[in-house]
């Protein structure tokens, strides 16, 4: 056991050190830059767009003084219940043609509103009267109170804790990192796969296996893997860092955790190791059966789609914790990472947790044991011109007439 675990420290530094010192590495880093500019600069384009279409105009012809009480009504509502639920109101000149204006092609405004505040007539298609009709109705009515509207204050009674806010909060931080945890494994994971059926098609793997345990071949380079993972989480993480806190501040918008962050963020790391070796040690027994690239891609796609799927079950339990959905995700291994994640939001025990990781561990050992005897039953033991794939099609030599 102890040479295995020397064999495979060894495979580890190899393999990290020279993904570490390429240069590769470094468009590796940069990588989810390029989609994270693009995010938010989608998002903040998509924002303003949302932005402009959620507030359509409605035309108003009335009188100017009721126009201004129909203006202060509005910006009474709007107060209450938020500028962007109440459509804009452009002015018009009373006595203006409603059909007119909806006609003519410079005009924003989708509807009109006419006559008076005592006798009102909304101009428009079908659907955008049935649309602004309660809205506009409200609106006139605060205009026509005026002053005579009821005021009722409430009184405020403010306590320092809330169990169902506490609650909803946690329900928030949990899914955060369950969605963290998903897109951190699916983009890293698949660098173990690349990586195994490289070195298998360069016939370095076989040069290994000859001088070391399969054991340490398959433990070693997910431990490197793993490694290069963490560092370019951190590296990201700094970065994600250093740009909120320089353009947010120090303020952080996710709500704690039932167990603290303190507690809550090295069991997150704690849970990407679990998962990423869990997926890991699938792809790398997937790359050391595989006799071809297209082998390779045909059963990975599958795997990452029932990855996908197995997430979504997990994330549908995040608030069920405790009856069977959440438990069953639990003791899945492939999804016991994102369920036991959101339930460190959601609860201050250790102890599940410490089941949890030493099960998922297991199920990682059991899984590269089963890659190393398929490796040694289908790679090493057969002879050159018997090399069987995963389909079982026999390899064909390349032998020249």
């Amino acid at each position: 056991m102890n040479e295995t675990l020397r064999a495979a420290f060894v495979i580890a530094r190899r393999d990290f050190t020279a993904v570490i010192l390429s240069k590769t590495f470094i468009l590796f880093l940069l990588g989810p830059l390029f989609p994270l500019l693009i995010a938010v600069f989608a998002g903040s384009v998509g924002q303003q767009i949302d932005k402009d279409s959620s507030r359509p105009t409605v035309g108003v012809a009335m009188p100017a003084a009721e126009l201004q009480k129909l203006k202060g009504a509005r910006d009474t509502v709007a107060r209450q219940i938020g500028d962007q639920a109440m459509p804009a109101l452009q002015p018009y000149p009373a006595g203006t043609d409603p059909q007119a204006v909806l006609a003519s092609k410079d005009a924003k405004a989708v509807a009109m509103l006419s006559g008076t505040l005592a006798a009102p007539r909304l101009t428009g298609k079908d659907a955008d009267v049935r649309q602004f009709e309660g809205d506009l109705s409200l609106l006139i009515n605060v205009a026509r109170a005026g002053s005579a509207m009821p005021n009722t204050p409430v009184t405020r009674d403010i306590v320092s804790a809330s169990s169902g806010s506490e609650q909803q909060s946690r329900l928030i931080t949990g899914r955060a990192a369950q969605v963290l945890l998903f897109l951190l494994t699916m983009l890293l994971a698949g660098m173990v796969l690349s990586n195994m059926v490289e070195e298998k098609t360069n016939k370095i793997i076989e040069v290994l296996a000859a001088a070391v345990p399969v054991d340490a071949i398959f433990l070693g380079k997910l431990m490197a893997m793993l490694g290069m993972s963490f560092v370019g989480i951190t590296v990201w993480g700094v970065t994600a860092a250093a740009g909120y806190t320089l353009f947010r501040g120090t303020d952080f918008p996710m709500p704690e955790p039932a167990m603290g962050w303190v507690l809550f963020v090295p069991l997150f790391f704690l849970y990407f190791a679990t998962a990423y070796t869990l997926l890991g040690s699938l792809f790398i027994g997937i790359g050391a059966q595989a006799s071809t690239v297209r082998e390779v891609q045909t059963l990975s796609m599958p795997i990452t789609m029932c990855q996908v799927v197995i997430f979504f079950c997990a994330s549908y339990a995040v608030n069920r914790m405790g009856e069977p959905p959440e438990i069953a995700a639990a003791i899945f291994p492939f999804s016991s990472p994102f369920a036991m994640i959101a339930r460190a939001a959601q609860s201050d025990a250790i102890w599940p947790h410490l089941l949890a990781i030493g099960w998922q561990l297991l199920w990682v050992a059991l899984i590269i044991r089963i890659g190393v005897r398929l490796f040694r039953r289908n790679v090493l033991k057969s002879g050159a011109g018997d090399r069987r794939g995963l389909f079982g099609r026999k390899a064909k030599a390349a032998a020249t007439p």
